[in-house]
């Protein structure tokens, strides 16, 4: 009798500890959010940043007013941003909005602050860009591909390139297609697509690999030439650009451009989910859709579950690609 009494008093506990959870999850996410949302972005003007601007206010429109504010802090290839996001209270309104660059940072150094996979909880891929444009200096006498690798092999020439940062993708692109084509140039990193752009725009720099969503108002402007799209066809956006194979090289087939959104490790599941649909719904609306697609970008606002299975994939990629483009871990 005692023992079965004993067994009904286990049983009611643990139903009753699920229903105080379940509605104790209900109640926060009714409640969330109730002060600001502030969207990380560890880099400057361009990129993410204008990603995480457009996403902000519509997700302010669709939500009755609530706030999302953007807060920028560059530097470190992203790193300063990420570590700021992982370190923060895990209560969905620090979040991390960055790019695939993330997925390069252990590769790059031995010991990161955090851990890429672990030190974080995926929310929702908004946007994948199919590629990169190689750009360069209007004023560098080259027309082609062709012509600014064998300008770049003569000695009496020094070509220096521009990156978004030590490990982004703009970086590993120019390193392995430099490696691959034997093309001596000299890195120089930026802390934002802007700030690299401006490099090669003002002749400080000779040559970048852009994200469209930031290389297409200077390739449309004149400020920059683009010589090639790294993709196995050419853009729809921009057919004039010839693929890497067609200019003479082999694409680096790296998957850098996609922009996405999470928060510390071990948000509570009720706010992801929030968060996870009102992106996704953001996402689907027309307006929005169309702001990101002549940004060069594809809207994408995959599940929680969906963006950690890309975020693992790029970890892997990226490492293989510094790896091949022989970059050691600091």
């Amino acid at each position: 009798m005692y023992a079965g009494s004993n067994a009904m008093l286990k049983t009611f506990v643990a139903t009753s500890v699920a229903c105080l959870l379940a509605l104790g999850g209900v109640a926060l996410a009714q409640e969330y959010p109730s002060r600001p949302v502030h969207f990380v972005v560890g880099f400057g003007a361009g990129g993410p940043d204008t990603t995480a601007r457009i996403l902000a206010a519509q997700l302010a429109a669709q939500t009755g007013g609530k706030r999302f504010l953007v807060e920028n802090k560059p530097g470190s290839s992203g790193q300063i941003g990420a570590e700021f996001v992982a370190k923060a209270a895990p209560d969905g309104y620090t979040l991390l909005v960055t790019t695939a660059s993330i997925a390069s940072l252990p590769s790059l150094q031995k010991r990161l602050p955090f851990d890429v996979i672990k030190s974080f909880t995926p929310i929702s891929q908004i946007a994948s860009s199919e590629a990169s444009f190689l750009l360069v200096n209007p004023n560098l006498p080259v027309k082609t591909l062709q012509e600014l690798m064998a300008y770049g092999r003569d000695p009496k020439n020094k070509l220096t390139y521009a990156s978004t940062g030590i490990g982004t993708g703009s970086h590993l692109r120019m390193a392995l297609f430099a490696k691959a084509n034997n093309v001596p140039m000299l890195h120089v990193p930026f802390k934002s697509p802007g700030e690299a752009a401006v490099s090669v725009i003002g002749g400080e720099t000779n040559a970048l690999f852009l994200t469209s969503t930031a290389a297409l108002p200077l390739i449309k402007a004149g400020k920059a030439r683009a010589l090639a799209y790294d993709y196995p066809t050419r853009a729809d956006f921009m057919p004039d650009v010839p693929t890497m194979k067609e200019g003479g090289s082999a694409p680096t087939d790296l998957d850098s451009g996609w922009h996405g959104i999470m928060g510390p490790a071990n948000l509570p599941e009720p706010v992801f989910k929030w968060l996870e649909t009102e992106i996704r719904k953001a996402l689907a609306v027309p307006e929005i859709r169309e702001k990101l697609i002549n940004l060069g970008l594809s809207p994408v606002g995959s599940s929680s579950e969906e963006f950690g299975k890309t975020l693992e994939a790029a970890v892997k990629g990226m490492g293989d690609a510094a790896r091949a483009a022989g970059i050691e871990p600091r």
